[in-house]
């Protein structure tokens, strides 16, 4: 059997072994968030706007300080993960802070077998879509869980980033989707020192993969920007150049790092 055949349970083992590590971290720094910070960018904060008393669905949504912060500007606010312990951590942290947030566990493609309703926003960011092979059914169920008229809101890192070696060395990978990219990682990008060891499973998908399948699934492209920056210090050969922005170095302001878009389901 192929590994890519196993994605979801060889991603889900090392995603339960990362949340543990994650929690405690300094990259999630949970006594700042505990205590009132926001998680979310001013990137993905541009696109949502006023979202109290919007209901909100996040996908993929790690150990939700996210969907969190979204409960705590007043959205009804429900996130969806792979990983059982992201989600037990979502649950616990949800409690400890007294909101409403809902959370769910299963696979994204999985989820309209787990929830029966249609939201005003659908929202997932950096870092998600890599971890899917198929984003026509991706794109699918963005838009099964989306009202007419709802808003898809969009955040993740650039594919050209993607193409490079983890020291940014040389160009690696394909930019468009091929095989699947199966490789061992030491530590996680939380905490490069962690003592972990984990096999991953991942697709590289590029920009017009993604436009693409959401416009054939009814989608409406209102939004799309490039950004020369990471709002998260997790690449190697880094450097801040403003409060909250990282580049890498050696590019300087050359590549796209990360994009977002905005869609209306039709």
């Amino acid at each position: 059997m192929k590994k890519e055949d196993i994605y979801l349970d060889i991603n889900r083992k090392a995603w339960n072994q990362r949340t543990e590590v994650h929690v405690d971290s300094d990259f999630y720094d949970m006594p700042a968030f505990v205590n009132g910070k926001s998680s979310l960018n001013e990137i993905e904060l541009a696109l949502l706007g006023d979202i109290s008393g919007k209901t909100i669905l996040h996908l993929q949504c790690h150990f939700g300080q996210d969907t969190i912060s979204f409960s705590r500007m007043g959205a009804v606010a429900t996130g969806m993960d792979l990983s059982d312990k992201a989600i037990e951590k979502a649950r616990e942290l949800s409690d400890r802070l007294g909101t409403q947030t809902r959370f769910i566990c299963c696979d994204v493609y999985d989820l309209p077998n787990h929830l029966d309703e249609q939201f005003d926003i659908v929202f997932t960011s950096y870092g998600t879509i890599g971890w899917l092979p198929d984003l026509a059914k991706w794109a699918g169920v963005v838009s099964h869980f989306l009202k007419p008229g709802g808003r898809f809101v969009f955040a993740e890192f650039h594919p050209v980033v993607w193409m490079f070696d983890n020291n940014f060395e040389k160009v690696q990978y394909n930019y468009f989707k091929s095989d699947a990219i199966i490789e061992t990682e030491f530590g996680t990008y939380a905490d490069v020192t962690a003592p972990l060891e984990h096999e991953m499973v991942s697709w590289n998908h590029a920009l017009s993969e993604v436009v693409t399948a959401l416009i054939a699934r009814g989608l409406e492209i209102h939004s799309f920007n490039e950004y020369d920056y990471s709002p998260y210090n997790c690449f190697s050969g880094t450097e801040e150049f403003e409060p909250g922005k990282f580049r890498i170095i050696r590019f300087g302001n050359k590549v796209p790092m990360v994009y977002s878009l905005m869609a209306v389901k039709k």
